[in-house]
């Protein structure tokens, strides 16, 4: 079996936020738990070839780019969010391809989250 070219991803899988985020009148000014996964395909020759701190691609600024993004702030939408969330990471050296996921998971009772997905996809 012949393979192709390696795709290197990294993931930063249900980041969980307390967000003032909805439209409704229930909503409004009430924190909602919201979960936010990352998925960023990597640019070739970006991804570590060697086992060391400095060569990683480093989760934390992603963490803590969404943490601030949200901070003080409410939403309407969570397209709007996921949106903003995409922006701020796409334009990092090295992204190929990107996918924000953003789920609330405490709307329905009978399901297990509601959300977006914003993605792109890879560059030839």
């Amino acid at each position: 079996m012949a393979v192709g070219r390696a795709v290197h991803r990294i993931v930063l899988e249900d980041l969980a936020l307390d967000v003032d985020i909805g439209f409704h009148d229930f909503e409004v000014g009430k924190p909602q738990r919201l979960l936010v996964t990352v998925d960023v395909t990597l640019a070739p020759g970006t991804f570590p070839t060697e086992d060391s701190p400095a060569a990683a691609w480093d989760y934390d600024p992603i963490r803590v780019g969404i943490h601030r993004l949200v901070a003080g702030r409410r939403f309407n939408l969570q397209e709007t969010l996921a949106a903003e969330i995409f922006a701020m990471i796409a334009a990092w050296p090295g992204v190929e391809a990107l996918t924000i996921t953003t789920r609330k998971p405490d709307v329905y009772p009978d399901a297990g989250a509601v959300g977006v997905v914003i993605s792109s996809e890879r560059r030839p």
